[in-house]
């Protein structure tokens, strides 16, 4: 049958044409409006009805692992002899006791040089979508590779490592129990990653919280929650990790770096991994899960202080001056971020 109303130019198409413009027009007005919405109430596939509506929702344990796998990375992360010289352990720079990183501006890799950044926090390292400040890594077996073999890093060669573990019996036993094989490059890249997937910081008071447990924040905290929603840091940290899921320039209403006499690598951001000129001082946005722990701050260990350093990020990120009270209820807020590994509150035992 030949549908001559539904040609080209009939009256008919022209009315669906001007009420598909009209259902597009309303389309793209709702996805503005949704876009500037503070944080849009979408509840995403598995997760539960108390965490509908908030920007952030609780962090879940990692997922099920080979037990023989993680007891194996762990036994790897500590070891010094994976670096070149045999003094520098992943374990150097990040700290299982406290806040996952090692409490210094910047951390010495092999033979005691300062590295250019700040090393972040190991804890929930799986939940970010790129890995490093300038995010150039994907996989943490590509970052942990890069790390083992850069010579400002740990130095080492797999030659010489695989050489040195191919030697200890106690690590025959473990691989061969693990990977029914001795230590290859792959299996050692696995067995580190394996374990560090399970560095979840689950339990925090504000998941409790999330989940529906009933004061388990104060009023300050819970202050403190709202005008960093209100002030528009969500923006940036938001999800599970509370970050870690974006790049961002650093410093878009202010420069952040204005007291330093010059700028190194480090302050290039992406830019030296893309050469892109719209990457200069971009960054992978960090979590602040565990943040009141994981001092000092920013790429450089510019600061040593949590309020210092949301007043410093809201002049550069917002262009706003905080009130120091509401410095002090937001702070109070990251402080309800602090999570439990193995069942013990994240720096307990934290090293003096």
């Amino acid at each position: 049958m030949h549908l001559a109303w539904l040609q080209p130019g009939s009256r008919i198409d022209r009315a669906m044409r001007t009420l598909a413009i009209g259902v597009a027009g309303a389309g793209l007005l709702l996805l503005c409006f949704t876009a500037l919405m503070p944080w849009p109430p979408m509840v995403a596939l598995g997760q539960t009805a108390q965490d509908a509506g908030e920007p952030i929702t609780p962090l879940r344990p990692s997922e099920a692992t080979d037990a023989a796998r993680v007891s194996l990375g762990e036994l790897l992360f500590h070891d010094a002899r994976l670096s070149g010289d045999g003094t520098v352990a992943c374990a150097s720079c990040h700290d299982l006791t406290a806040g996952g990183d090692d409490g210094l501006e910047r951390p010495a890799g092999a033979e005691g040089k300062l590295l250019d950044f700040n090393a972040p926090t190991i804890f929930n390292v799986s939940r970010n979508f790129r890995l490093n400040w300038r995010g150039e890594f994907r996989r943490i077996e590509e970052q942990n590779e890069a790390a083992l073999l850069d010579p400002d890093v740990m130095g080492a060669s797999w030659n010489e490592l695989l050489r040195r573990l191919q030697g200890d019996a106690g690590y025959l036993r473990r691989f061969a129990a693990a990977y029914s094989s001795a230590p290859t490059r792959d299996s050692v890249l696995d067995a580190l990653a394996t374990f560090q997937r399970s560095l979840i910081t689950v339990n925090a008071r504000f998941d409790r919280h999330l989940m529906g447990q009933k004061g388990v924040l104060t009023s300050e905290e819970l202050r403190g929650y709202e005008l960093f929603k209100e002030y528009g840091c969500i923006a940036c940290h938001q999800g599970a990790n509370v970050g870690g899921n974006l790049f961002q320039r650093f410093g878009i209403f202010a420069d952040p770096l204005t007291d330093r006499a010059s700028e190194d690598d480090s302050d290039l951001g992406r830019f030296t991994v893309t050469g892109l000129e719209q990457d200069r001082h971009v960054y992978r946005v960090p979590s602040l899960r565990n943040v009141a722990l994981t001092a000092p701050y920013f790429h450089n260990g510019r600061t040593a202080s949590l309020e210092e350093a949301i007043s410093i990020m809201a002049r550069a990120q917002l262009g706003r001056e905080l009130p120091q009270d509401d410095i002090a209820s937001i702070t109070r807020f990251l402080n309800t971020l602090t999570g439990e590994y193995r069942g013990r509150r994240l720096g307990e035992g934290r090293k003096p």
